[in-house]
This record gives structure tokens, C-alpha cells and sequence, in this order.
């Protein structure tokens, strides 16, 4: 029980000392229109009040990840509540509060923008096509999981419950982002926090025995190494390429930007302890790893959740906890298809007050989103954890980019870069997805196109000028 607590309080003080930092080094700027107020239009361009933001920046990017990643992660034992702890607060709220602050610097520009006035126009195009592809597989992979854990609760099978699941997201896909998204929301948040808080006193009120296994040994049943698979099954709860899609939205509706800290580098530390809180009930309920992974294999993380979260609270408890947990990827997938809506109508110049052009791009988006759902869910999901690290490294390059260009303290941004630059190319190298080469030679070449990057870098960035654009 102890690491338990000492890792929610480990999370808590990263927030409020480390976030002190990380928001220095950008230069927060209280008196500095926002793009919620020099550009409102009454759909996507809204300011909202921070706590509404917040409640909303959390629901975004906590999907299925901090669920069942953290399940999955329990599998490697405790370890696993040390990457949580030590990614969420040097990986990814730095890759969060950049993601959104410096959207809010360039007008609520979208991720492939951001990147691009940074990193260049190579990188730009690249990552139009590359987030658009992503925010596809993370819309279709919060159809698919919901939908497979409202089928548990209601016996209505799964194809009827993707249909209304992707109804649902068409609406909160082209509807101005006050009129359901922000009204929604904060219902949803409380939903959440009972979810989050019930099962984590309810654990630790029971005779299960907290973490029995305090121990950095690799614990996987199956002995799959911890590096670097680790760093890739538990992405939404230490760091996500994904989050960087989701906060330019809330960049558009932020009043002033003395509330960056609070939204951004909080909401990823408030998705950081719901995933130690899934983590540390896979460890707990469960006796041993192994107990966890045969419970795993009778129906997924979704049966661990389900049967978790009815034996600790009872019925209806139970419901309201899964509930919880079936609004976490909701309130990213239809946030998924709306940001690839916002990612094109930049793209193409497109202006999107009027009904008809968001139209224009949403109904062909539905219709691969359909299309790519019918693929394996084990396949969609193997690729969208490669490709959410892989975007995470870029971002968190484009950051550190920024901070060397404006002579600020670039390697808060610039060691975490690296790790995952290696952390994605030796899974690439490694995994069957990519060239599935042995462990030792896969982590060279991760190793050596870390360094590489690094190199090229500070080759790229040798000189610090501030660009004019950024000094106004």
C-alpha cells in the first residue's frame, strides 16, 4: 500500500514543482490574447472556463489507455508503476503542455502545424498524413472497446452498439464544442472520479494484499521483456502521441494562458493516477501475474474491468464503475474524429463555421473510420501503440526545437525526446509488426538512431536566434 500512496504523491509534487519549470522554460505569458478571444467563431474557437477546459483536456486523452495499458502493464510487476510515475512527469506533461501552449502561440494550430513551424515543412506534411491515420485507428479503437464492454452490461451485441457509438461521434464531430462536448463533459468527469476513487478505496479496504510483489524483477507470465514493450503497452498513462492531437481543441477555447500549467500538464498527471490505479488493481486483485494474465486470457483487459470492478463494489457499483470506464474512450474517440476534422480543414484552407464544409469533411472520415473497423482489434491495436510513441517523439523534438531556438532550457524536452525516439524504433525493429529482430540487436539500432537524432539535432540547431514571430 505504501508505493501505492507514495506514487500518487510522487505524481502530485511532479506537478507542482516540475510543472513550475516546464512552464517557465515556455514563458507563460498572462497578458497575452489567446486564441479564444482574438478568434472566436462560435464552434471550435469558444472560451470556455479552465475548470470546464480541464475536466474536458482530461476526458479527451484519458481513452482505453490508462485502462487497459496499465492492466497490461501489471503484467511486468511494480515496474511498471515506476514508468507511470517517472513518464507522466518528465515525458508526458512536458509533451502535453507544449502540445497545447504552443498551439496557443501559433492561433490553435493543429499538431502537423505545430510541428511543422518547428521542426519544417518535411515534417509538417509527414505528420498531416501520419496524425490523421492515427486519430483514425484511435476513433475506430474506442468503438471497438466500448462497444465490446456495453455488450457485457446490456446483452445488445456489438455491431448495434459500434453503430450507435459512431452515430454518437458524428454529432460531437461536426456540433459547435460547448454544445455537447462541454456540456457533457463535466457530468461525465464525476462519473470518472467515482470510478477512479471508488475502486481504489474499495481496494484498499478489501483483504486483497496491495502489490504483493514489491519487487523491479520482470514478472511477465510469458516472458516478454520489459524494454521495450513496456514503454509502448503503457502509452495514455505515462506518455501518448495522441494527447498532442487532442490539446490544440482546447488551445482554441483557453482564456489566458496562465492556465496552461493547470490544464495541460495537469490533466496528463490526473490521467498519470488513474492509471496507477488500474495498475495497482491488476497487481492486487489478482494474487500473481499469472492469475492476472488467465483472467486476460478469458476475455481481455475488458473482462479484468468488469470482473474488478463488480467484485469490489457490488452491482451497482460495478455498473457505474464500467460505465466510467466506457466513457473514457468515448470522450476520446469522438474527440479523435474531431480533430482529424480540424487537421483537414486546415490542410485545405477550410473555413468551418458554415454546416456544409464540416460535412464536407466528416461524412468520407466516417466511412474509412467504418471500413478500418472491420480489421482485427488486436492488429489496429499493435499498430496505434507504434505509431502513438512514434508521434510522442516527434512532438516532443518539435518542443524541444522551440526551446533551443528561443535559448531556454531545451533538455526538459530533449531527454525525453531521446528515450522515445528509442523506445520506438527498437520496438519497430524488434516487434513482429516491424522486422521482429532479436532484443539485443533491436536495442542498437534504437540505441544508435537515438543518439543519431540527437546528433542531427543539435546540428540542425547549432545557433540560437529567437525568430521574430516568437518575441511578440
Amino acid at each position: 500500500m505504501l508505493l501505492f500512496f507514495a506514487s500518487i504523491a510522487a505524481l502530485l509534487l511532479g506537478y507542482a514543482i516540475y510543472g513550475k519549470v516546464v512552464d517557465k522554460a515556455f514563458g507563460c505569458d498572462p497578458n497575452r490574447p489567446t486564441p479564444a478571444c482574438t478568434m472566436a467563431d462560435g464552434v471550435d474557437y469558444v472560451q470556455m472556463s479552465p475548470f470546464k477546459i480541464y475536466l474536458v483536456q482530461l476526458l479527451n486523452i484519458a481513452g482505453l489507455g490508462p485502462i487497459f495499458g496499465p492492466i497490461l502493464g501489471a503484467l511486468y510487476g511494480p515496474s511498471a508503476l515506476l514508468w507511470i510515475v517517472f513518464g507522466s512527469i518528465f515525458a508526458g506533461a512536458v509533451h502535453d503542455y507544449f502540445s497545447g501552449m504552443l498551439s496557443v502561440r501559433y492561433n490553435g494550430a493543429s499538431v502537423p502545424d505545430v510541428v511543422g513551424k518547428n521542426l519544417g515543412n518535411g515534417f509538417k506534411q509527414f505528420m498531416r498524413g501520419f496524425s490523421i491515420l492515427l486519430l483514425l485507428l484511435v476513433g475506430v479503437v474506442f468503438v471497438l472497446g466500448p462497444a465490446k464492454l456495453l455488450t457485457t452490461l446490456s446483452g445488445l451485441s456489438t455491431p448495434a452498439w459500434v453503430a450507435i457509438i459512431f452515430a454518437y461521434y458524428f454529432l460531437a464531430t461536426i456540433m459547435p464544442v460547448d454544445k455537447i462536448i462541454g456540456r457533457l463533459y463535466p457530468f461525465f468527469g464525476a462519473v470518472l472520479l467515482f470510478m477512479a476513487v471508488g475502486l481504489a478505496a474499495a481496494i484498499c479496504l478489501s483483504d486483497h494484499h496491495m502489490i504483493p510483489q514489491v519487487t523491479l524483477d520482470n514478472l511477465h507470465p510469458k516472458g516478454l521483456p520489459i524494454w521495450p514493450l513496456m514503454f509502448i503497452t503503457i502509452a495514455c498513462g505515462a506518455i501518448s502521441g495522441f494527447h498532442a492531437t487532442q490539446s490544440p481543441m482546447m488551445a482554441r477555447c483557453l482564456g489566458n494562458e496562465k492556465c496552461g500549467r493547470s490544464i495541460f500538464y495537469g490533466a496528463m498527471i490526473g490521467e498519470g493516477i488513474i492509471a496507477l490505479i488500474w495498475a495497482t488493481l491488476g497487481m492486487s486483485f489478482y494474487h500473481d501475474p499469472a492469475a492476472l494474465n488467465a483472467a486476460l486470457a478469458k476475455g481481455g483487459p475488458a473482462y479484468v474491468v468488469n470482473e474488478v470492478s463488480t467484485t469490489l463494489l457490488g452491482g451497482f457499483g460495478g455498473i457505474l464503475a464500467i460505465i466510467g470506464v466506457v466513457i473514457l474512450p468515448i470522450t476520446s474517440g469522438d474527440t479523435a474524429f474531431r480533430s482529424a476534422r480540424l487537421i483537414i480543414a486546415d490542410f485545405l484552407s477550410l473555413e468551418q463555421k458554415a454546416p456544409v464544409r464540416r460535412l464536407l469533411i466528416s461524412v468520407p472520415l466516417f466511412v474509412v473510420g467504418f471500413f478500418i473497423s472491420r480489421t482485427n482489434f488486436d492488429v489496429i491495436w499493435r499498430y496505434f501503440g507504434w505509431a502513438n510513441q512514434t508521434l510522442a517523439a516527434i512532438v516532443l523534438w518539435a518542443a524541444a526545437a522551440y526551446l533551443i531556438r528561443n535559448c531556454k532550457n531545451h533538455w526538459i524536452a530533449t531527454v525525453p525526446a531521446t528515450f522515445m525516439t528509442a523506445v520506438v524504433i527498437t520496438y519497430l525493429a524488434y516487434d513482429k509488426i516491424g522486422f521482429g529482430l532479436s532484443l539485443e540487436v533491436s536495442t542498437g539500432i534504437g540505441i544508435a538512431a537515438a543518439v543519431a537524432s540527437l546528433i542531427a539535432f543539435f546540428v540542425a540547431f547549432r545557433s540560437c536566434a529567437v525568430p521574430a514571430e516568437e518575441t511578440r
